[in-house]
């Protein structure tokens, strides 16, 4: 969990001890303040615990907090981007989460030609210089198996709804039924003892600019288009990655997770 997490996590665990002591030590007049208070503050540790790289970019930048590194790295209210000033020049980063629904194992030979074909082409179309990074390692087989089941079963119920409607998405039957069938060729292969490979990938732009708003600007307008081109290109999905999460890629730049069960943990 970063630090930031963690501070957000204490204040709101802190809040919550504070309401619950008001409950129990001033009567009535405690307890009407106290018991909304706790409640508050156990919301705001669920909700930091599980969403914190939603919840904590709202509120810095609600609040307008600017967060500084000990590197000298700064990160702005909206906590999407990244700053550093070199020699009178800012210079932005982003960074951008890729969902790669399919492995090369899992393709024929020409697919895997087709695909090398479409990366090229997307790499082709970018003016930026552009840095997209894969962790790998093997996942434990009985936690990956219960894994899958269950991604199986959130797909064929997304399947099924949209199937229902009256007036049903075609992009999105299609698209829920490739993941279904994506679940069900990795429980096959489990099936059949091949190991499961788990694998995180993202994507790092950066671009430079006389102010910080230009620099933040221009790193923007990138990776919209690098989001847009790999996307589109690759048939993977493409996030913008904030708070927390981008902070995780930061720190990966430069130290990478030691273990499996530290790379799991840290993407949770």
């Amino acid at each position: 969990m970063a630090e930031q997490q963690k501070m957000f996590l204490y204040g709101s665990v802190g809040m919550g001890v504070v309401g619950i002591l008001a409950a129990f030590i001033g009567g009535s007049p405690g307890a009407i303040i106290g018991g909304p208070l706790a409640g508050l503050g156990a919301l705001m540790a669920v909700l930091v615990i599980k969403y914190g790289y939603i919840v904590i970019p709202m509120i810095t930048q609600r609040a307008n907090v600017v967060v500084m590194t000990d590197t000298g790295y700064e990160i702005p209210p909206s906590q999407d981007v990244i700053l550093k000033k070199a020699n009178g020049i800012y210079y932005a980063s982003a960074f951008l989460g890729i969902k790669v629904f399919e492995s090369s194992t899992e393709k024929s030979a020409e697919q895997n030609i087709t695909y090398n074909q479409y990366f090229e082409r997307a790499i082709s179309n970018l003016k930026h210089v552009t840095k997209v990074c894969y962790l790998l390692y093997v996942e434990d087989i009985t936690q990956k198996r219960k894994m899958i089941e269950t991604k199986r079963a959130e797909a064929q119920l997304r399947l099924a709804r949209e199937r229902d409607k009256s007036q049903p998405d075609v992009l999105r039957i299609d698209k829920y039924e490739r993941e279904v069938g994506l679940w069900d060729l990795q429980l096959t292969k489990l099936i059949k003892g091949v190991k499961p490979m788990g694998v995180i990938a993202y994507a790092m732009t950066s671009a430079a600019g006389v102010s910080k708003d230009g620099a933040i600007a221009a790193v923007k307008a990138q990776g919209n288009e690098l989001r847009t081109v790999m996307a589109n290109a690759l048939n993977v999905e493409v996030d913008w990655l904030t708070g927390d999460e981008m902070l995780k890629c930061f720190e990966w730049e430069k130290i990478i997770p030691v273990t499996v069960q530290e790379l799991e943990e840290s993407v949770v």
